[in-house]
């Protein structure tokens, strides 16, 4: 038996644009109480970010789990290492997916932050996705 989170709900699903090069973006939020606090602990998070070709050599671009109890300030989740995709060989960066468990001390409100490094080129017509999944 797999323990692999694969139920997803629409509502629970955030796309969002990467933002220019020397520049960072934070998603819209999700509100952890509408998936009920004790689901909490069976849901995953999972941040997808597709094949990035314009990212330069060298550049990154760094995605934060961020969360907030007030759905305005939001910071990053300490216990949650950040995903980072590193252009190379000219060809920008593979895509890349993460799954975490979020930790009992999350906040209500979750976002993510993706920064751009100066110099990084042009990746604004790539959107990254992060969900929830139980």
């Amino acid at each position: 038996m797999s323990s692999t989170r694969t139920i997803q709900d629409f509502d629970l699903t955030v796309t969002t644009a990467l933002p220019a090069a020397a520049a960072n973006v934070d998603s819209a939020s999700i509100d952890l109480e509408a998936i009920g606090p004790a689901a909490l602990e069976s849901v995953e998070l999972e941040i997808s970010l597709p094949a990035t070709p314009d990212l330069t050599d060298d550049d990154t671009i760094t995605l934060t789990i961020q969360d907030s109890a007030d759905d305005s300030t939001f910071a990053s989740v300490e216990e949650l290492a950040t995903l980072v995709v590193t252009g190379a060989g000219g060809a920008g960066a593979a895509a890349a997916t993460r799954k975490v468990r979020l930790p009992s001390s999350t906040k209500r409100y979750i976002n993510v932050n993706a920064a751009v490094l100066t110099g990084g080129g042009d990746n604004t017509d790539v959107s990254f996705t992060w969900k929830l999944l139980n």
